[in-house]
């Protein structure tokens, strides 16, 4: 079989680890260096700085990353694909130009362009597409709100094009976070639009790696058993030209690369068996995960189906102003001192001015305190209105005004601030067909991406039927759900997705058979008014929750205390249940 092509990650967010850069191109030997900066919130975040400054609008660590290591990986060969370029991929690529002739050295840097539709959502519109939300069906044309950016999810031939060329450096837009993997191993085995089996491998692989360290142990939930925690290395990927991978680190790096924290990233931020990329439809119900070694994990028999013939577009809109305030109440009489705090807001402001007006007690208060903090239980305030005015002055001046007025102990967490611009976001879908890719290549002219989108998405596998075990039975003891199952969560858009799995299929038949929605639903109350979807995922061990709207609009205007649902897993691995006792014996043992 042909040597694997060798893809690092040195980036799940922007702001991670800025030395891993470094690290993974003189850590050993990779092929490529590839990172992904793109959060739907990251887009808002590049949004305000491009307000401040036109030139701006990418993500400015990568540039502080190529400025350490561009030199190093050039001389070794090493090429780099990354989606830094945000919303203004020209002005990176114009400022890595620059950094490369300050350094000397002679890298050729690419761009690719066509994601922005912001300026064609009218026409769009007049050509029948709705723009319908893709959770609530709302059309775009009922929001009394003008968008602030609209940018499609583009696949990965432009990357290829890109490599074609011969770029060391292609610096993307937004593109789906697997593309910056795809596009690399597409172009080094030659890989073509409709190997949908090889293309959903490596969508697989891409999946795995985005997020860095999360693959590597990082947020895991048995995070005891990850050695080296404090550091782990990042991720890297060896694709095969058949499509299957191998997920690995570099040698001596902290972390842990095993199927349990492969398993765990496969289940983040998904939705049902079909992971839909621009390219090719990757059916997660088909993965097959296997230890090959010390932090080596094998995944393969991943099938595939033909591309969507829609993608999907991220827009986020302004949605007016928030503000908000966190009281700490100490000591005794929580309830009453929260309640007076409310009846005082209450009488200095008409809360019916406010498109929201949220208050929200968590009682972390400890009785018989051994500190002061323990002692302490917090009331957020938060107003929410499309004039800054309301929720700015018109907020905090009565808050101030409450100092030396109000319960005994008063004291906020933060002094009173200025309203904020509430961006929210609007997930969306266009026909693969309108989005028009190209290569902006280094004199300026553009290397256009033909359209080889689908005229229809078709289902060309049956659901996995699977025979499993009888669940066991016998006698059963009280105890957290995470005691044998791990979970990850995350958020998109406004709704949250729980992956839970077990480590064998004994257990995994129990909690298939235990974890309905109705039980979820109990467990989980906060979600007992929301729709819930449930995905068995039975070649992972593992089950997966979207919960609709329980982040509300989204991550950027979300009021609540964990806005992008990262802890909602080990929430639910709290919670307490029967679980038989062969079962809890079994995990002891092992």
């Amino acid at each position: 079989m042909t040597a694997p092509l060798r893809i690092a990650n040195c980036s799940g967010f922007y702001g991670d680890r800025l030395a891993a850069a470094r690290e993974m191109v003189t850590g050993g030997p990779i092929d490529f260096l590839t990172g992904d900066y793109l959060a739907e919130l990251t887009m808002l975040i590049l949004w305000k700085s491009q307000q401040k400054d036109p030139a701006t609008g990418y993500a400015v660590t990568f540039l502080k990353q190529m400025e350490d290591v561009l030199g190093e990986a050039l001389s070794r060969g090493v090429r780099v694909v990354t989606n830094a370029g945000g919303l203004n991929p020209a002005g990176l690529a114009v400022a890595l130009r620059t950094l490369s002739d300050k350094l000397g050295l002679n890298a050729k840097i690419l761009h690719i362009e066509g994601d922005d539709v912001l300026p064609r959502l009218a026409d769009l519109q007049a050509s029948g597409n709705e723009l319908k939300h893709l959770d609530t069906g709302r059309p775009l044309r009922d929001l009394n709100a003008k968008p602030l950016s609209a940018n499609a999810y583009l696949g990965a031939w432009g990357i290829v094009e890109a490599l074609k060329q011969g770029a060391d450096v292609v610096v993307c837009p937004r593109v789906t976070d697997a593309s910056v993997v795809v596009g690399p191993a597409a172009w080094k085995f030659g890989w073509k639009h409709d190997d949908w089996d090889r293309l959903a491998g490596a969508v697989a692989a891409g999946h795995i790696i985005e997020c860095g360290t999360q693959c590597t142990g990082g947020n895991y939930s048995f995070f005891h058993e990850v050695p080296g925690l404090e550091r782990p290395g990042f991720p890297i990927a060896e694709i095969f030209e058949d499509g299957s991978s191998v997920i690995t680190k570099h040698e001596g790096t902290g972390g842990l690369v095993s199927v349990g924290t492969v398993t765990a990233q496969l289940l983040y931020e998904i939705d049902g068996p079909r992971y839909a990329n621009p390219d090719v439809v990757a059916r997660f119900d088909t993965i097959e995960l296997e230890q090959q070694g010390s932090d080596r994990v094998r995944v393969g028999g991943v099938r595939g189906e033909p591309a969507p013939a829609e993608v999907k577009v991220c827009l986020n809109y302004l949605g007016g102003f928030s503000n908000q305030i966190t009281f700490v109440l100490t000591g005794l009489d929580i309830e009453e001192k929260a309640a007076l705090v409310e009846r005082t807001l209450r009488r200095s402001i008409d809360a019916r001015q406010f498109d929201a007006f949220e208050i929200d007690l968590a009682r972390t208060d400890q009785p018989n305190a051994d500190s002061n903090q323990q002692a302490a239980a917090f009331l957020k305030i938060t107003a929410k209105s499309q004039d800054p005015k309301k929720v700015g002055r018109g907020f905090t001046a009565p808050i101030i005004e409450m100092a030396l007025a109000s319960y005994p102990g008063f004291f906020c967490t933060t002094p009173p601030q200025e309203a904020s611009p509430l961006a929210v976001y609007w997930p969306t879908l266009i026909p693969a067909g309108a989005v028009e890719q190209c290569v902006v290549l280094e004199d300026g002219t553009h290397a256009v991406v033909p359209d080889i989108s689908s005229a229809a998405f078709k289902a060309v596998i049956a659901d996995r039927q699977v025979q499993l075990d009888a669940a066991p039975s016998g006698p059963s003891r009280e105890v957290p759900l995470g005691a044998i199952f791990g979970a990850r969560s995350g958020d998109k858009g406004g709704n949250a997705n729980v992956g839970i799995w077990a480590r064998d299929s004994a257990s995994f038949a129990w909690l298939r058979g235990f974890l309905t929605v109705e039980k979820f639903r109990e467990l989980l109350l906060e979600a007992t008014r929301l729709e819930i979807r449930r995905y068995e995922f039975s070649n992972l061990n593992a089950l997966n929750f979207v919960v609709v709207g329980l982040l509300g609009e989204g991550v950027a205007s979300s009021t609540r205390f964990d806005p992008q649902a990262k802890s909602l897993g080990e929430y639910l691995r709290s919670r307490v249940v029967p679980i038989p006792e062969s079962l809890l014996a079994g995990a002891a043992n092992s």
